[in-house]
């Protein structure tokens, strides 16, 4: 059961907001990678739009260094999901 109090400290802090999105692109990607069907690979890709999204916002509103690990990590899930690109 998701404890609200946690969900409602996520969802009014853009640094942790994106760095979830970050978690959620990771675990989508993992799968499309696993499991290479048109549904699991289109669904990372709207993933990596939400997080892409997630971590401009956070600019504006967060820590710097949050934000920077935010992109860092956005960046690595960028270049896992190019792979499946490669593999076609």
């Amino acid at each position: 059961m998701t404890n609200s109090h946690d969900s409602s400290l996520h969802a009014n802090n853009p640094a942790n907001s994106a760095l979830d999105s970050v978690e959620k692109l990771h675990r989508s990607v993992s799968s499309a990678l696993s499991h290479p069907t048109e549904a699991l690979v289109q669904q990372a890709e709207n993933s990596l739009a939400h997080t892409e999204q997630a971590v401009r916002q956070a600019h504006s509103h967060a820590n710097p260094g949050m934000v920077e690990l935010a992109e860092e990590l956005l960046g690595e899930e960028k270049a896992r999901l190019s792979k499946l690109s490669s593999r076609k």
